[in-house]
C-alpha cells in the first residue's frame, strides 16, 4: 500500500450495475479512469470486496456485494477527479437503428464521445441517451463502447436484465462486428486472417477487400476479438495502416491524404452488429449506412 493519504469510494451492486467481473464494475462506477488505470488499483490491493482485497479483476461479483475502493489523493489523482463532470441528460439528435423495449441501436456519428474523460466538457452520447431515455422511460446502459472518431452501430441496454445478456455477449465475444476501413497501401491478399497478443491478450480479426484505389483500398474487418484500437493496430503492423489515423498510421501520408480529399478524421466506421436477442434469443442484424464524410472520400477516389 502506498504511503500517500488516502480517499474511499464505496459502491453496492446492485441490479442497476450489475457486472459479473469486478474491472467491468469499476470501469463503469469509475468512467474517468482508463482500464490500465482500474486494473492498477486492483494490483496494488486498493480494491476490496465485503471487506476482502481483490486483486483478481476477472472476480466475480453478486447483487449485495459492496466494493471499496481506496484512491490515493496525491495530485494526479485528485486532478483526474476534479476534471471529471457530473452526468447531464441533454437533448441532441440520435439517428435510431432499431428499438424496442429491451434494447436500442443508434448510429454514432464521428466525433461525438461516449461518455466524459479526461478534458471532456461538451455534451456526450450517454447524456443525450440519458435525456432520450428519460422522454421514453427507461435507463441506458452501455454495453460497449466506439471511439469518439469512429461512426456506426452502438448498443445500449434498456434494462438490467438485458444490459447483463449483452455484457456477457460481449465478453464472451459471441458478438458479430464488421467494420468499413480505408487504408493505405494496395492490399495483395483478396482476404487474410490477422493474429496477435497484446499484454498477453490474443487478438484476432478477418478482412476482406471490397474496393482497391491508387494508392489505398476499400476493407471490411469482422472482429473475432474485441480489443481497444485493435482494428487500427494490427492492420498498421501487416503494413495497411487505417487512413487518417495519426496514432498507428503515416503521418505525412494521412496530412496529403486529408488536404487532397477532405478527410478530417481517421477511416473507421461499425457497419454491421450482429446479437443475439436478450428475450427471444434470436439473432438481431443491425446495420448502419457509412456516413456523408467517408462516402464523400470514396467518390473522390474513384
Amino acid at each position: 500500500m502506498a504511503g500517500g493519504d488516502l480517499i474511499s469510494k464505496t459502491f453496492r451492486v446492485s441490479e442497476d450495475i450489475h457486472y459479473r467481473r469486478l474491472d467491468r464494475f469499476l470501469r463503469k462506477c469509475l468512467p474517468e479512469y482508463k482500464l490500465s488505470s482500474i486494473y492498477k488499483l486492483i494490483r496494488k490491493s486498493f480494491v476490496k470486496v465485503n471487506g476482502i482485497t481483490e486483486r483478481d479483476p476477472a472476480t466475480e461479483l453478486f447483487v449485495g456485494d459492496v466494493v471499496v475502493i481506496a484512491i490515493e489523493a496525491d495530485a494526479d489523482h485528485m486532478k483526474r477527479l476534479e476534471e471529471t463532470r457530473e452526468l447531464l441528460p441533454s437533448s441532441i439528435p440520435l439517428s435510431i437503428l432499431y428499438e424496442d423495449d429491451h434494447m436500442l441501436a443508434i448510429d454514432k456519428p464521428p466525433g461525438l464521445s461516449v461518455h466524459p474523460g479526461k478534458g471532456i466538457q461538451i455534451v456526450t452520447l450517454i447524456e443525450g441517451l440519458m435525456s432520450y431515455g428519460e422522454r421514453k422511460g427507461f435507463r441506458p446502459r452501455l454495453v460497449h463502447r466506439l471511439d469518439k472518431h469512429t461512426s456506426g452501430v452502438l448498443i445500449v441496454a434498456k434494462t438490467p436484465a438485458s444490459a447483463r445478456h449483452l455484457t456477457e455477449m460481449f465478453r464472451k465475444r459471441s458478438v458479430k462486428k464488421k467494420y468499413l476501413c480505408l487504408v493505405k497501401g494496395i492490399a495483395i491478399a483478396d482476404k487474410g486472417r490477422l493474429q496477435g497478443k497484446t499484454a498477453g491478450v490474443q487478438e484476432e480479426m478477418e478482412y476482406s477487400v471490397m474496393k482497391r484505389f491508387a494508392d489505398c483500398s476499400l476493407i471490411e474487418v469482422a472482429l473475432l476479438t474485441g480489443r481497444k484500437h485493435q482494428i487500427r493496430r494490427q492492420l498498421a503492423q501487416l503494413g495497411f495502416p487505417v487512413v487518417c489515423d495519426n496514432v498507428y498510421g503515416d503521418r505525412d501520408y494521412n496530412q496529403h491524404f486529408r488536404k487532397s480529399r477532405g478527410l478530417r478524421r481517421y477511416f473507421l466506421h461499425c457497419a454491421e452488429v450482429v446479437v443475439e436477442h436478450p428475450v427471444n434469443a434470436e439473432e438481431t442484424k443491425i446495420s448502419a449506412p457509412i456516413p456523408r464524410d467517408l462516402s464523400s472520400v470514396l467518390e473522390r477516389l474513384k
